[in-house]
């Protein structure tokens, strides 16, 4: 069991407290994180004249080995160690001898863990707003082909008023654009670099921590040695940010789930998107949707645990923060890969024009059109609903659309109506007349679509 702390103890560990105190299990991914700290400390160490210029060639040189050996698979991080720190070190003094020793000069586990998560977690939140944004692209691509492809759009579930594609993913593009500067706000307010903050109090040996903050991509140090080895308040933005985007991705599987349904019959997804039934042959199960939908409240789950962890947590490092790693890695690498396979699916899926738009028709989506035409040719709003809500039931009873019924029956129930009417109630009317900002008309929403491409061109 290789420790970093054996000194103060003259009876070895207790194997299983060993077990359960160890983290190699799941720190050893942050093995680049801790070795980039590392020679980023240790050039800081050199600056000040705390190590030599040799020891810190020969420190730099077995640490960029050790990185390049694990990366190659030619050293494996094994867990005889008890975590990603004592694996670096123990090997690089095994490489190069006592220089390796000098290796924590100034340093504390409790700065370096802090560390090596946020430049962790940097990385990932890069890695995570580039995805959002590929999902961002294909939601544009849909708008873009389909501002013309007319639809229901609902309250309640119910086919409230008639819209189109390109306006239903616009709602979309909305969500994940939030996503996608939730994210960048993170980042921003996570760039100060904890190194140097010691065990809580700081250190005695005059560092440089503005230098190797620089060093390190950071805006600057943190300002309070205590706060930056136990401040999580970063994991936390990043959790409640992942919540809302499976949220929103959970919400859209939602309706490609409905869409898909032999009900609706809106889309077709690709075969290799779903999957089929081991008794059930007529069956095409949209598959990525639900899992992306049940997988959202494992990132629920990450959130609240952390809350709960840090809730009565005292200053300053507790071995209690340690459980946020799983949690945490658990969360990211279940946002990355809905966002990767979600984009796929809609990349790939075929959207049944004919049918959305039969389905607007049909559902009465056009009703407060009709509404709308009585009350322009003199009828009050509330003797306009309650013909129109006349005319809907007629048309029920006989099965076919408002602008299926002929213009004699329109005018048994109001004379008022004139042949204009089937113009009134067409699609391409109802939807292209509502031109206000943030409608589906056709000027509104090519006047969105040009500002969504000059979003995405920015970032």
């Amino acid at each position: 069991m290789a420790q970093l702390w054996g000194g103060r103890f003259t009876k070895e560990t207790d194997q299983l407290v060993y077990n359960f105190n160890a983290s190699i299990s799941f720190d050893k991914r942050f093995y680049a994180q801790d070795i980039r700290g590392s020679i980023a400390h240790v050039m800081m160490l050199a600056r000040q004249g705390i190590l030599t210029d040799l020891e810190k060639e020969k420190i730099v040189e077995g640490l960029e080995g050790i990185l390049s050996d694990v990366e190659n698979g030619k050293l494996e991080i094994t867990h005889q160690y008890e975590d990603i720190h004592s694996f670096v070190e123990a090997t690089l003094t095994e490489r190069i001898g006592e220089p390796g020793k000098k290796l924590h000069t100034g340093r504390s586990r409790n700065d370096q863990v802090a560390l090596d998560m946020k430049l962790y977690v940097r990385d990932e939140v890069h890695m995570l707003n580039q995805l959002v944004k590929e999902l961002l692209q294909a939601v544009l691509k849909v708008m873009e082909e389909h501002v013309d492809t007319y639809m229901p759009g609902f309250t309640h579930l119910q086919k409230a008023q008639p819209v189109t594609l390109a306006h239903h993913m616009g709602a979309y593009f909305e969500m994940f654009r939030r996503d996608h500067e939730r994210l960048k706000s993170i980042y921003g307010r996570m760039d100060t670099c904890p190194l140097g903050s010691g065990a809580l109090a700081g250190t005695t040996y005059p560092l440089d921590r503005d230098y190797t903050a620089s060093l390190l991509g950071f805006e600057g140090p943190t300002r309070n040695s205590m706060d930056g080895v136990s401040d999580r308040d970063y994991l936390l933005e990043l959790l409640s940010a992942l919540s809302i985007l499976m949220m929103h991705l959970s919400r859209f599987s939602e309706e490609v789930i409905i869409w898909n349904s032999n009900e609706y019959q809106f889309v077709e997804i690709d075969d290799a998107y779903s999957t089929g039934s081991s008794i059930m042959p007529q069956k095409k199960n949209p598959d990525i949707a639900e899992l992306v939908r049940g997988k959202t409240g494992r990132v629920y789950g990450a959130l609240n645990a952390l809350l709960v962890a840090m809730k009565g947590i005292p200053l300053a490092y507790n071995k209690d923060m340690q459980e946020d790693k799983e949690w945490a890695f658990d969360a990211i690498d279940t946002a990355k890969g809905c966002l990767a396979l979600f984009t796929g699916m809609l990349r790939t899926m075929h959207f049944k024009k004919e049918r959305m738009e039969d389905s607007a028709k049909h559902g009465f989506t056009n009703a407060t059109d009709a509404a709308d035409y009585l009350v322009n040719h003199g009828v009050a709003f509330r003797d306009a609903h309650g013909i129109v809500g006349r005319l809907v039931l007629l048309c029920i009873e006989k099965d076919v659309a408002l602008d299926e019924l002929p213009l004699e029956e329109y005018q048994k129930i109001s004379p008022v109506f004139e042949e204009d009417i089937y113009e009134a109630v067409s699609m391409e009317t109802c939807v292209n007349k509502r031109v206000t900002a943030g409608a589906p008309g056709r000027d509104a929403m090519e006047r969105e679509i040009t500002a969504c491409r000059k979003y995405l061109g920015e970032y």
